[in-house]
């Protein structure tokens, strides 16, 4: 009898590990189709498509699970939740990644479906992959995952006309030789800078190029013995649809504020994203392979990664969670845990006024977020539900705070505080404290860049709603970005009008505004006295950005949206640009 149960056991087991990899394979299958016809919508200009593709490949992951999540319920009904039965499917499961492409990307789905169709807490859970159970390390796929050019067997012209044809033919240039006369001066410093030619000197390309919004790029690398050099290849089109090269950076920094968490997610032709990941930490080890993953638009593993590294974190630290330094909020609690580079953000269960009362709400404006054109502008936020903090590592005032304001989304249960639903970004400093202690310099640039960053975020057609500086904030690059969108919405949604002036003097000594305002009515020339109560500050912004202050131009913006012209970002300096296509 008991044979014959472990027999049917080995069978269902079998079955549910063969739903879920068909449903990752299919997911994945899904995922390489949109990724891989970047380069065709790249080069038909096709610039709404390419937003509609970046949205419809966020919310495929979703999609996948539900519908294995369904054919798992379908198939087991009672005998879904036996614990022997679970460790089975693992170690099925675990079987049938052998030589698989993605295994972490498979392991990652399988967490996905079973916390949905177990529902229950994962430190609960003891067949998950808390830990990957598969090496990514020197998998191959059907093609390279990039290419190899040696200057002892072709000149440096030579190779890198042969990268750009390699790249998009000989015949879609506006000019390939100007282009790659371009290219030469820069390389050949690099060259030149590392030294005696090694034996082992190779360039070295990625196969896919990375295409976001309307530019494309190409990653690469100069190996010369054990220095390496990283560099990217940066392509326009001209107005008749020609390729050119508009940069090539070399500067690691300019690399990392390319490749930074507030940039929207390129697409990437990959067989083996781990092998895309691996050449990417080489060239920016700063960035954590957790970014490098929804870098790369696979934000469910980039989560799995982030959350492993905080466990990691906090087994290796001493300080505790406490509350985030700066001014509350009026819509979320913020906390840290000062030495993780991140902020833990939790919306409270009443919200004071003016705030609109409504979670769902603030729930809808962090998913506009994520599946919007960040512009290099907006934070990227992780989602979570049902994390577990250890209680210990709690600062008492922390705790005390949130059980005040956020009791609905809190659970103790023995030594953990769960946190029912959260949001995690990367830390900055708040525009406002920055502001507090810069040179005259620094607070010089970080208004400028203030400015800039709205600018940036109207052409993409958000507009902040809330523009207080505590709401931005300051990179270590040195970019501002915004972080807070309780209040975010589309320009296009907006009415920009100009303050009408008073009729009298009784007017203008009202408490209350002498005009009727509607609901999505904006009025920009009260933007400085609002987010600028210094003089100093004010006057410095007005000087660098007095066309926000206008309805006119933010009339401008809306109108060029609608009529669906779509603005070029730079995501590196003017300076770096090669002179423009005459």
């Amino acid at each position: 009898m008991s044979n014959t149960i472990n027999h049917d056991r080995e069978a269902i087991a079998q079955k549910i590990a063969y739903i879920m990899l068909k449903g990752f394979d299919k997911h994945y299958r899904l995922f390489q189709n949109i990724s891989a016809s970047a380069q065709e919508r790249f080069n038909a200009r096709q610039w709404k498509e390419i937003s509609q593709a970046n949205v419809d490949r966020i919310v495929m992951y979703d999609k996948r699970v539900k519908e294995t999540s369904a054919e798992l319920l379908q198939y087991l009904s009672d005998t879904i939740e036996t614990d022997a039965l679970w460790v089975q499917v693992k170690r099925i499961y675990i079987g049938l990644l052998y030589e698989h492409k993605q295994p972490e990307l498979a392991e990652t789905f399988y967490n996905s479906v079973a916390c949905r169709v177990l529902a229950r807490d994962y430190y609960h859970n003891r067949y998950i992959f808390f830990r990957p159970a598969m090496n990514t390390d020197f998998l191959k796929g059907a093609r390279r995952t990039f290419n190899s050019y040696y200057l002892h067997q072709d000149s440096l012209e030579k190779i890198f006309t042969e990268i750009l044809t390699k790249f998009s033919g000989e015949d879609n240039w506006h000019n390939l030789v100007a282009d790659v006369e371009n290219i030469l001066p820069k390389c050949s410093e690099l060259i030149s800078a590392g030294g005696k030619m090694d034996a082992n000197f190779q360039i070295q390309i990625l196969s896919s190029g990375f295409y976001r919004n309307k530019g494309t790029y190409l990653v690469g690398r100069i190996i010369n013995g054990i220095r390496m050099q990283p560099f990217v290849i940066c392509f326009q089109h001209d107005d008749a649809g020609k390729l050119y090269v508009d940069a090539l950076l070399t500067d690691i920094e300019h690399i990392y504020t390319l490749f930074s968490f507030t940039r929207a997610y390129f697409m990437v032709d990959m067989d083996v994203p781990s092998a895309y990941v691996d050449f990417l930490h080489e060239i920016l080890p700063r960035r954590p392979k957790s970014e490098l993953y929804t870098l790369l638009g696979l934000q469910k593993h980039g989560k799995t990664l982030f959350y492993r590294d905080l466990q990691h974190h906090l087994d290796h630290s001493y300080d505790n969670f406490s509350i985030a330094p700066g001014i509350r909020g009026m819509v979320m609690e913020v906390f840290v845990l000062p030495s993780f580079p991140y902020v833990f953000k939790i919306i409270k269960d009443y919200f004071e006024p003016p705030k609109d009362p409504d979670r769902q709400i603030v729930k809808d404006k962090y998913r506009l977020v994520k599946n919007h054109d960040r512009v290099g502008r907006m934070a990227d936020t992780l989602e979570f539900t049902n994390v577990a903090f250890p209680l210990d590592r709690v600062d008492q005032e922390l705790l005390q705070t949130l059980q005040k304001t956020c009791e609905s989304s809190l659970e103790i249960q023995g030594r953990y505080l769960i946190i029912k639903h959260m949001y995690i970004e990367r830390r900055m400093m708040p525009l406002n404290m920055y502001l507090a202690t810069a040179s005259d310099n620094e607070r010089d640039h970080a208004i400028a860049e203030y400015g800039n960053a709205i600018k940036d975020l109207a052409a993409a057609n958000i507009f902040p709603g809330d523009m207080l500086l505590k709401n931005f904030g300051v990179t270590k690059g040195g970019r501002v970005v915004f972080y807070d969108y309780d209040e975010i919405c589309y320009i296009t949604e907006c009415k920009f009008r100009k303050m009408p002036p008073p009729s009298s003097i009784d007017d203008e000594m009202m408490d209350q505004a002498w005009y009727s305002v509607g609901a999505n009515d904006v009025f920009p020339e009260q933007f400085s006295n609002f987010a600028f109560p210094k003089v100093e500050q004010r006057d410095i912004f007005i000087k660098l950005h007095s066309d926000l202050l206008e309805a006119k131009w933010w009339r401008e913006r809306k109108d060029a949206i609608e009529q669906g012209y779509q603005e070029d970002f730079f995501p590196y300096p003017r300076s770096e640009r090669f002179s423009l296509i005459e």
